[in-house]
């Protein structure tokens, strides 16, 4: 099946749902409104067609400056016809939330954390919406780019007296 099939098959589901469709070096991306994710996604991995098995990744991105800001990205995989679709998202500035699609592919569970984790990103109907990699107290969200990057000064020859008396090492 091409890619027009897919996209005529998707609209034919539901024809509001798609906002914009693109084809760069052979792959298909989809970008789907928000509010017709669950439904979009259970045809996928329904149709007989279509047969897209499985969420092989789910991510997100940060286009600060951009509207919407965020993106879930999602990578679909049909075993039977050997073949991969991208799925979009676009998501608000403020409060970026989505539906969860764990009821669909339990494997988005920790996916959906690590994006929550590092995005702020919501995932509605998720059944352990908590961190995942940073610590519990920590205030914000890493990935976003209006976060301070912090970092540590590199040692050279002409600051390397400076940095040592300031830096904690393990002593004996």
């Amino acid at each position: 099946m091409n890619h027009a099939a897919i996209v005529a098959r998707l609209r034919a589901y539901d024809p509001g749902a798609i906002l914009d469709e693109r084809e760069f070096r052979g792959q298909l991306s989809v970008t789907v409104r928000p509010e017709s994710i669950l439904g979009v996604m259970q045809f996928l991995r329904d149709d007989v067609e279509l047969g897209y098995q499985f969420l092989e990744n789910l991510c997100a991105v940060d286009y600060l400056g951009r509207e919407p800001r965020f993106e879930v990205v999602y990578h679909l995989l049909s075993f039977t016809r050997r073949h991969r679709l991208c799925i979009k998202v676009g998501l608000p500035e403020q409060s970026p939330a989505v539906d969860s699609l764990t009821g669909i592919w339990p494997t988005a569970n920790y996916q959906e954390r690590e994006a929550y984790d590092l995005f702020g990103i919501t995932f509605v109907g998720h059944p352990s919406l908590e961190r995942i990699m940073m610590p519990d107290d920590w205030q914000g969200h890493p990935l976003r780019k209006d976060v301070p990057l912090g970092g540590e000064e590199v040692a050279f020859t002409f600051n390397q007296a400076r940095i040592d008396a300031r830096k904690p090492y393990a002593r004996d």
